[in-house]
């Protein structure tokens, strides 16, 4: 019987090691599955923080155009002409002079400066001032090629006003001029005293003033 205790004993001890031996094997691999895991992190987390990046930009500035128009009473000498000081047009003659059934001739010319837009052309009666001769008189605007206004180059033109419209009376459509001076817009102004004037406008002036807007396009 001791013998068989004595055995038992021992068995008992060995598989007590056993369980121990297995246990720590055990706990091993579990911290070793853990601090793998922990790698695995650290790794991810580094890769994010290290990517890279890059960016492209672009600007741009952006500025207004300008429109202006300049005249000439020559077809060739172009200034700006405000209000209060308007281009004097040179009439043909006996413009100083006039007897009934007389007509008058003058040439106005309109481009856009440079630098300009481009832009259209309306001509409108401004005011008619002077002693009286206003009321006795009739007019009539065309726009013509070249820049030599009498009676044979204006009844070729393209009317603006129709002739024998009163000094009051603007212009019809509009006319289109190129930007930085690139065409010309020659006006053929023809003015008439009617051979049907009375004795009462004689020794009358009339001072007639136009105006040409220009509008940008």
């Amino acid at each position: 019987m001791e013998v068989h205790g004595d055995l038992d004993r021992q068995l008992i001890m060995a598989g007590t090691r056993r369980s121990m031996r297995e246990g720590r094997r055990s706990r091993s691999r579990r911290i070793r599955a853990v601090l793998a895991g922990g790698l695995v992190f650290g790794v991810g987390a580094t890769m994010t923080l290290a990517a890279w990046n890059d960016s492209e930009y672009s600007s741009a500035t952006f500025t207004a155009g300008r429109f202006d128009i300049v005249g000439a009473v020559d077809g060739a000498t172009f200034s700006s002409h405000p209000v209060g000081s308007p281009a004097a047009l040179t009439f043909s003659a006996p413009f100083g002079a006039m007897v009934p059934g007389t007509t008058v001739y003058s040439l106005f010319s309109v481009k856009t400066a440079n630098p300009s837009v481009a832009g259209s052309l309306q001509l409108s009666m401004a005011s008619t001032a002077g002693t009286g001769l206003g009321p006795y008189l009739r007019y009539g605007v065309r726009t013509i090629t070249g820049t030599t206004c009498n009676a044979t180059t204006y009844p070729a033109g393209t009317a603006v006003v129709a002739d024998n419209s009163t000094m009051s009376t603007g212009g019809t459509g509009s006319q289109a001029v190129g930007a930085n001076g690139g065409s010309t817009v020659n006006y053929c102004i023809s003015v008439t005293l009617p051979s049907t004037a009375d004795n009462g406008a004689q020794g009358l002036t009339a001072i007639q003033t136009w105006q040409i807007l220009g509008t940008a396009s």
